[in-house]
């Protein structure tokens, strides 16, 4: 199984049929991503490695999808995303070890 550009395919049309019901919800979501992301104190690098490690985490196929394709747009590095898994790892145990890895390959499919 792919985990970058098929799953973010793969969610395209739910994700539009979703909107289309609660679009304020979406645009809302839109809203706080983008300032989230925002360069500030932290450049968007950083913070699309943070979301990704969170993604690991909360084991969000979707989410590492798209912030593996975010930190790839950013600049990060493979290495760097490595470190960051490493992280994760410490943090999550064990289900880390099996979605670092989802992560990684999907930074590389987008990196690539």
């Amino acid at each position: 199984m792919a985990y970058g550009k098929q799953t973010l395919a793969d969610l395209r049309e739910p994700s539009k049929n979703l909107r289309s019901k609660i679009g304020d919800v979406y645009a809302g979501f839109g809203a706080v991503h983008k300032a989230a992301l925002a360069d500030g104190a932290l450049d968007t690098k950083t913070k699309e490695l943070i979301a990704l490690a969170i993604s690991i985490t909360s084991q969000c196929d979707g989410c590492i999808s798209s912030h593996a394709r975010g930190a790839a747009s950013a600049g990060a590095t493979e290495e760097e995303v490595a470190e960051m898994i490493g992280v994760a790892i410490l943090m999550a145990g064990g289900p880390a070890t099996v979605y670092g890895p989802r992560a990684l390959e999907a930074f590389q499919e987008f990196a690539g």
